[in-house]
């Protein structure tokens, strides 16, 4: 059974009258995840490790670091059982950048 997922593109039925035939546009999983990759974009507050002066971040720039997603990190602060913990400042919550440095093998400078 092929894996593809054929939409039309007036959005309606074919009645079975061969002189409507509306066009048809075939997506295979491969192109919906590649076009969800083209999307990513840094947070506007990212920066790079190395350069980082702030003592914590937000839950967007630390998931980027740790190639997580955001849920799996709201997750880890509600259950406390990830590998590091937030603290929780306004109803946000900001990561430590020297846990973030220590699962990453990295120097916390």
């Amino acid at each position: 059974m092929p894996n593809l997922l054929s939409l039309s593109v007036s959005g309606r039925e074919s009645s079975g009258n061969q002189s409507e035939s509306p066009e048809t546009i075939t997506h295979s999983p491969q192109a919906r995840h590649q076009s969800e990759q083209q999307t990513f974009s840094l947070p506007i507050d990212f920066l790079p490790l190395g350069q980082e002066t702030r003592t914590h971040v937000s839950t967007k720039v630390m998931c980027v670091h740790l190639d997580r997603k955001e849920q799996t990190a709201r997750g880890w602060a509600c259950h406390e059982d990830g590998p590091l913990r937030p603290i929780r400042v306004h109803m946000k919550l900001m990561w430590p950048v020297s846990e973030i440095k220590r699962l990453l093998g990295m120097e916390a400078a």
